[in-house]
């Protein structure tokens, strides 16, 4: 076991009570700064989709809980509890490690060790604002799920201030209301963020929404668009906005 994985599991206590102080603080300077394009829809029920950050949020929008998702890119800096990686985007994301945390190195098993800088990576897991903790980590990944969207979409980075983009691509559910569904996790959580992400790399993916007709909508933020992104049940991106 290398000595990154054993000091993990000493400091692992403090570790969790550092991230949910870093989520206060992120939504508190959120809160106050005023500075970003996003703002709140009302917030729904326990059993469906909580506060749902309007267009624009982007990287500093926050929302009520953390859920499954995840992202993509690369590795910038290791540290003693996990790492920090860097979205095609421009987004930082700082990835907390686990003792239950499981790796693959492309297709085969692999351990802690296969995580080094400047390697691409795929972290599934539970998602608070921009802190991930890991569920399951894959060092060069393999693209995932499919998009009949466009292949001329991008994602536009978040810019702190800029104009919210307001666009839709493909297709969209009908009669889709932002804030309806129920967050999902386990296997359908990770195989929409999954799609999501290889049709739309650079983003972070902090929810799944199941809708009422069996299709996914994967929350993103960290970009100024897209916004949501539409999978259908055979994980298949269709549409996003």
């Amino acid at each position: 076991m290398s000595s990154r994985k054993l000091t993990r599991s000493i400091v692992v206590g403090t570790a969790a009570i550092i991230v949910a102080g870093g989520s206060y603080g992120i939504v508190s300077a959120t809160s106050s700064s005023g500075a970003a394009a996003a703002s709140s829809s009302p917030s729904a029920s326990s059993s469906s989709a909580a506060s749902s950050p309007g267009p624009g949020g982007g990287g500093s929008n926050a929302r009520s809980g953390p859920a499954a998702g995840g992202t993509t890119g690369t590795v910038s800096s290791m540290s003693t509890s996990g790492f920090t990686i860097t979205t095609s985007a421009g987004q930082k994301v700082t990835v907390d490690e686990a003792a239950a945390t499981t790796y693959q190195n492309g297709t085969s098993p692999a351990t802690a060790t296969a995580v080094t800088t400047g390697e691409p990576v795929l972290v599934l897991g539970t998602v608070s604002s921009t802190t991930i903790t890991a569920a399951e980590v894959t060092v060069q990944p393999t693209g995932s799920g499919g998009s009949t969207t466009s292949s001329a979409a991008r994602v536009i980075p978040f810019q702190r201030g800029a104009s919210a983009t307001s666009k839709q691509v493909g297709q969209i559910p009908a009669n889709y209301s932002e804030g309806s569904g129920t967050i999902v996790s386990g296997t359908a959580a990770n195989k929409a963020t999954q799609a999501a992400l290889a049709a739309y790399p650079g983003g972070v993916v902090d929810r799944v929404v199941k809708l009422s007709n069996g299709e996914y909508e994967v929350h993103y933020i960290g970009v100024n668009w897209p916004h949501h992104i539409f999978v259908d049940q055979d994980f298949t991106v269709v549409g996003a906005d």
